[in-house]
């Protein structure tokens, strides 16, 4: 596995395919913080409020790696994203999992809950722990990320 610590994140939504995904790495002996919401909480919450607090531990070293989980992955994936050093990626299937390891050495997958079942959400999450990031000429545009979020982001 490429992670030492993962933070495990959901909204509303997301609550059961997140204590699924927490008991699976579990399971693979995966270290893992998990971040909210409660399983089974009946209260809409704000996906944000919940992609920023791994995001944020992401880039202060306090976790290697997330999991990010709403009704479909985009909006987590869209407010990881904001966070420097952050590469999150929507994943609905093993290949989108794989490339976005191998190639753009994502640290974060989003998942949908409403889009994906629990069979194949452990299949994504598998694949993404297990596939290495290439470098070689993928490193060279990794590093193109960076530079862009230098010549946007503020230093912390």
């Amino acid at each position: 596995m490429h992670f030492k610590k993962l933070g495990v994140c959901s909204d509303h939504a997301g609550t059961e395919l997140k204590q699924m995904i927490l008991d699976f790495i579990k399971l693979i002996e995966v270290d893992a913080i998990d971040y909210g919401v409660a399983h089974g909480a009946n209260t809409s919450v704000d996906y944000p409020d919940y992609a920023e607090l791994v995001a944020k531990d992401i880039l202060v070293g306090k976790i290697d790696g997330g999991i990010a989980i709403c009704g479909t992955g985009i909006g987590m994936c869209i407010t990881a994203n904001k966070i420097p050093g952050v590469r999150a990626a929507s994943a609905w299937d093993e290949y989108s999992a794989r490339m976005s390891r191998a190639h753009n050495d994502a640290n974060v997958i989003c998942l949908g809950a409403r889009t994906l079942n629990y069979h194949r959400a452990v299949d994504v999450v598998k694949t993404w722990l297990e596939t290495p990031f290439e470098g070689d000429r993928h490193q060279l545009r990794v590093n193109k990320i960076r530079e862009i979020e230098k010549k946007f982001f503020k230093p912390w």
